[in-house]
């Protein structure tokens, strides 16, 4: 198919199907879904699927979705959507503000959803004209909030099998709509969580000779451990130990036998991302050993940083300016936030896109994860035209496919 012929089906179909889209997009935000809770929201993934002809599979534990589009032997990529909401209250005063109490899209999967099952829909008519160089793997993921993520149960499901590449988008309110923001590397950051549980014999504040001054200690212990930390991992890394919650006592004059320190550990590079466990273990002996307390750590896995492999951003760059056009891509910064994206690239490479969803003209200063978090909806059909070109793209084994780029392409 001539890239002229793609864009000119894109338009078409995007003429016909983005007011259903943005209404389905609407629909899942009034009906938000916590992780591995999405139930109405796979069903009414798997009723649009089968309606165009496709046979989606649910996933063993009841959320989530596969579906291939095509058929043979050919070159199979994937692309990925999560379907999960946050425990939020939702503050917008929108039409389609959460009807959920404490449920809210505040992350946009909502939007990420949409655009996959509209990518899907456009495939699907591609492989029924016979237009498709492959198989097309459509991931639909329950629980990406949860920790270590619902990635984990799409890979022992088999959904990466026999995939060769995997895409996704995932919007970010400080890129305006219409752009892609891209980087190679490290995107986001792993992210862990640690508890450390500090105990001592307890004893008076007029005597801390004579005991265990744990909350001297636990001090030394939420000051010196990130210090050492930093002496200790090669700085590049970004390895980032921040405590959330601190707590001890309940009396002036009494020193607690009991205290404890809540924190993350985020780091972009894998091999430091490995080691921190048994290296903050061995710093918190040392810490310690001094104040007579003995310390615990509980150290929990959650997701390895997102690195996105070169070949694939460079896909993702091609079909952005086929669709776009020359300056719809945009470079972004690296997050230490985590995304369990990165479960699949530990297994095959590929790529996680920025999707701008803020409206142009608009300051920069929003931010996911936020109780008014809402999207400019013309994000929708970018990311659709955008997901199309990539899985295509991908599918002829990253050579650039015939269509041109679109000099200066203006939202449509």
């Amino acid at each position: 198919m001539q890239g002229r012929d793609l864009r000119s089906q894109l338009e078409s179909f995007l003429a016909e199907q983005e007011s259903g889209l943005v209404a389905f997009r609407r629909d899942l935000h009034q009906h938000p879904e916590l992780s591995f809770a999405e139930h109405r929201t796979t069903r009414l993934v798997v009723d649009q699927l089968a309606a165009a002809g496709l046979e989606p599979r649910v996933l063993p534990k009841g959320t989530g979705v596969l579906c291939d589009v095509g058929q043979g032997d050919g070159p199979v990529v994937a692309l990925r959507a999560d379907l999960d909401a946050l425990p939020m209250i939702d503050e917008k005063d929108v039409p389609y503000r959460s009807t959920v109490p404490g449920a809210c899209h505040a992350c946009g999967h909502d939007v990420h959803t949409t655009v996959l099952l509209g990518t899907a829909l456009f495939l699907a008519q591609q492989a029924e004209a016979g237009a498709l160089p492959g198989r097309v793997r459509l991931v639909f993921q329950p629980g990406e909030e949860a920790v270590p993520g619902g990635a984990l149960d799409v890979l022992a499901a088999g959904g990466l099998a026999g995939v060769e590449r995997i895409f996704a988008l995932h919007c970010d309110p400080r890129v305006e709509v219409g752009q892609v923001g891209l980087r190679t590397g490290a995107i986001t950051a792993a992210c862990d969580r640690v508890v450390i549980n500090v105990e001592g014999p307890g004893g008076h504040t007029a005597r801390p000779h004579l005991t265990g001054d744990l909350v001297y200690a636990l001090a030394k212990i939420v000051t010196e451990l990130p210090a050492a930390l930093s002496r200790r991992v090669d700085p590049r890394a970004s390895l980032s130990l921040v405590w959330g919650r601190v707590s001890a006592g309940s009396a002036a004059n009494a020193i607690p036998h009991k205290g404890v320190a809540e924190g993350t550990v985020r780091c972009l590079d894998d091999a430091a991302w490995q080691q921190a466990p048994d290296l903050i273990n061995e710093l918190l002996d040392s810490v310690t050993g001094a104040y007579g307390v003995v310390a615990d750590l509980e150290y929990e896995r959650g997701v390895p940083p997102t690195v996105n492999e070169a070949a694939s951003v460079r896909m993702v760059r091609d079909a952005v300016r086929q669709v776009r056009g020359l300056d719809a891509v945009v470079s972004v910064e690296q997050s230490l936030g985590g995304e369990d994206f990165a479960w699949y690239l530990e297994s095959i490479p590929g790529a996680l896109a920025r999707l701008g969803v803020r409206p142009q003209g608009a300051p920069a200063g929003a931010d996911i994860h936020r109780s008014t978090f809402d999207v400019d909806e013309q994000a929708i059909g970018v990311g659709v035209r955008v997901m199309v070109a990539t899985a295509l793209t991908a599918l002829w084994d990253g050579q650039e496919t015939s269509m041109e780029p679109v000099p200066g392409a203006a939202l449509t």
